[in-house]
């Protein structure tokens, strides 16, 4: 198809950083309250709305996902105060329903407790979180409005699901974390001063809210001097209600840690660690006895204990020692559950209190778990094991026995035997092996023509594990194969491989995907005129980098709500929060040229033929913000030299993703995949 792109004016912005300008011809799109910007969404909109209904199986594709969406999800069950609760979905809901039935009884007297679908007509308006009180009569849930990352809290009787007391406003980046009955603990940040969706926040506050009081006066606990200024603060209140425990950050890795004994009125908060140089929390307690997660000293973590009146490093006693596996831990029944990932996938052993191993937890296959969590006297837990060929189970697992049985499977029309899925290593660029997990259906010939979805992430600590999606799995059904690599940035093997993939090491996580890619051309799975790339946010980064460095490499570009203009992140919301695995431009002159190398907003150049491209976007992302993409975008259509379409695709009252409705899922996931089999030249879909 012939494409006219909209015009994109450009203004003399200069910016000059340790002596060399750079240029930033549309500096004007951050501005996301003009006339001017929204003019250039819609008439962006308008151009990729017009080429993707011309594409002949669109609505194909999006039938497709919602007759295989179309079966009912329901969650694990959660005990609070009489009431055992879950959330579940009908099938095609925007939004997940909660129910409720009375512990002991039929859970087929389960009736409706909370429907978000209530809360607006077209589901934009979501649920973001729910805590209850101690006693369980009591909860306090936050809503999102459009997919922003401010939210509101509403306070309710759990007894008769009336709203208790005026709405608390302008919260973002918190939990609600009860004190008993009587309040909770959240964290904010001042309003900012210009848009509330792009201006920076970088002072975090923790609050307590008692009930029955209004919002302006909640106490302020922390955060509210300059000695005391951090841009995220995390609050939770032990389990037995002895401990306030808060984690001060300054980026979204390593975290001071304190702690205040709420017993003692008047009590000072005590410094368990006063430097951001590592990951640590407390876990749980047993009296004065803490049990603390860190990677202090153990990159890949370990459990230590330490007594609450005198909790700093050097008393600390290693609990569960490092292994050469990382650990995620949590506790349950009287139990600490230690899980680790093995070469990406889990493997989980349950411990007493005294250190002692009780068992290896017998899991029902290779995939990742979750869910090893539970009250102190609860005698069962439930856990959900997925991998890319096995949609959700939840399991029933009996505490005092370590016996696992099936308690939901879902009805999804789909067949595991049909599909294989195996893990390959490869070398990057300096020598070091990557894991990547392969997946389609069984029987493909590997002869360089499969449509091939690699997708990446690779940052923040992130681990990518083996989990079910009903969107790939009509990709798999289509005849695609799905790849997916496990980057240096993400967090698979402990802080070192984390480690190396930040700041001047960004150029590994790019190298990684670029030898998975040649990996699986090199190995007939696909090739070039067959390859996708895909990512979102730190992801959509990385498609925008591999893109731009190798842009013969791949047909199609899938960059989602990406980190696009590194040179200016940080000064958007919380985006300086980013700094510790980007770097930032103010660093030094050093940082600045390595940064610049790779950006993808600067690293767009005049003459070469890049592949067709669908950058996707919303236009209330507060996290990563819509100017990222815009940009890109606007860099690409002027400097595309090939026929390959470069589109942008801006959903509407749409954030970062968390709490997008069903409905706009299923739209955004068949115009991508249209888009990709179109411009791989497939007139009619693969069978």
């Amino acid at each position: 198809m012939s494409l006219e792109y909209p015009e994109t004016k450009k203004v003399d912005t200069i910016d000059t950083y340790f002596g060399e300008e750079v240029k930033d011809p549309y500096r004007w799109l951050e501005d996301d309250r003009s006339a001017e910007t929204e003019a250039w969404v819609k008439a962006e909109n308008k151009v990729t709305y017009d080429y993707l209904e011309k594409i002949p199986y669109r609505e194909e594709i999006k039938q497709k996902l919602e007759k295989i969406w179309n079966y009912e999800k329901i969650g694990a069950p959660f005990k609070e105060g009489n009431y055992t609760y879950f959330y579940k979905n009908d099938g095609l809901q925007n939004q997940y329903v909660i129910y409720r039935y009375k512990t002991g009884e039929n859970p087929d007297t389960a009736t409706v407790f909370l429907d978000p679908n209530t809360f607006s007509e077209d589901g934009t308006v979501s649920l973001g979180g729910m805590n209850f009180s101690k006693n369980g009569k009591l909860a306090a849930y936050s809503i999102s409005e459009g997919g922003s990352d401010w939210r509101k809290v509403l306070v309710m009787n759990a007894e008769n699901s009336e709203i208790m007391e005026d709405t608390l406003k302008d919260i973002k980046f918190s939990g609600m974390s009860w004190l008993g009955n009587e309040g909770f603990y959240y964290s904010s940040y001042d309003k900012p001063e210009g848009s509330e969706l792009s201006a920076k926040t970088d002072q975090h506050k923790v609050y307590y809210h008692k009930l029955g009081t209004p919002q302006r006066d909640d106490a302020l606990i922390y955060g509210g001097t300059e000695d005391q200024k951090h841009r995220y603060i995390s609050a939770q209140v032990t389990e037995d209600d002895h401990y306030l425990i808060i984690n001060p950050r300054t980026s979204t890795s390593g975290n001071k840690l304190m702690i205040k004994d709420l017993t003692k009125p008047g009590s000072d908060f005590v410094t368990i660690l006063d430097n951001t140089d590592t990951d640590s929390g407390v876990l749980d307690n047993v009296g004065s006895k803490l049990y603390i997660a860190t990677n202090r000293n153990a990159p890949n973590r370990k459990i230590v204990t330490v007594d609450a009146t005198n909790p700093t490093p050097e008393n600390w006693v290693d609990f569960i020692p490092e292994t050469k596996n990382v650990l995620s831990p949590s506790t349950g029944g009287g139990s600490i559950f230690a899980e680790y990932m093995v070469d990406a996938v889990s493997q989980v052993k349950q411990y007493d209190y005294d250190g002692k191993l009780i068992r290896e937890v017998e899991l029902p296959g290779v995939g990742s778990v979750g869910g090893f969590g539970a009250e102190k006297e609860d005698k069962a837990l439930y856990y959900s094991f997925t991998n890319y060929v096995t949609p959700g189970n939840i399991y029933k697992y009996d505490i005092s026995s370590g016996k696992s049985e099936l308690f939901q499977k879902p009805g999804i029309n789909f067949d595991p035997e049909q599909y294989e899925s195996k893990q390959v290593f490869y070398t990057s660029k300096d020598g070091t092996k990557v894991p990547m997990i392969i997946t389609h259906k069984k029987g493909i010939k590997l002869d360089g023509k499969n449509p091939t979805m690699l997708y990446g992430y690779g940052g923040f600590d992130i681990s990518l594990t083996p989990s079910f999606s009903i969107t790939n799995a009509i990709w798999m059904e289509m005849g695609g194969i799905y790849a997916v690599p496990n980057l240096r940035g993400g967090g698979e093997y402990g802080k070192e491989w984390h480690d190396g993939g930040i700041k001047m090491k960004k150029q590994n996580v790019f190298d990684d995907f670029i030898a998975a890619a040649e990996y699986l051309i090199a190995n007939d799975y696909t090739s070039k005129e067959y390859l996708a790339i895909r990512g979102g946010s730190n992801g959509g980064l990385l498609v925008g980098a591999t893109m731009t460095q190798r842009p013969d490499l791949m047909q199609v570009a899938l960059p989602a709500v990406g980190v696009m203009d590194m040179l200016r992140y940080h000064t958007f919301t919380a985006g300086a929060g980013w700094a510790y695995d980007y770097g930032t431009s103010e660093d030094s002159k050093e940082m600045f040229e390595y940064i610049k190398g790779y950006s993808p907003v600067h690293n767009v150049k005049a003459g070469n033929d890049y592949p067709a491209t669908l950058v996707t976007t919303g236009d209330h992302d507060d996290r990563v913000v819509p100017a990222h993409s815009f940009k890109f975008a606007a860099e690409l259509q002027e400097k595309q030299t090939g026929n390959a379409p470069v589109l942008i695709r801006i959903e509407t009252d749409a954030g970062h993703g968390a709490g997008t409705p069903v409905s706009k899922t299923i739209e955004q996931t068949a115009d991508i995949f249209a888009f990709t089999f179109y411009t791989m030249g497939f007139e009619k879909l693969p069978k």
